[in-house]
């Protein structure tokens, strides 16, 4: 499966989406819900970009 950038980007906000949806919907406070995506934005993020840079190791050796 050959992934380009609008794959990824559509992947990621899927799978974000859903855990947003998750969290929004359970019986946490507004201010609880913010702090937890927040967080999760930025973990999938680094996590996404970790997996690109070794994605692009892994192809070139």
């Amino acid at each position: 499966m050959e992934l380009d950038a609008l794959k990824t980007a559509g992947t990621f906000l899927v799978l974000f989406g859903v855990l947003a949806a998750g969290t929004i919907m359970s019986p946490m406070q507004t201010s609880t819900v913010m702090m937890v995506l927040g967080g999760l934005l930025v973990f999938g993020v680094v996590t996404l970009l970790l997996g690109v840079k070794h994605g692009e190791y892994r192809a070139s050796h």
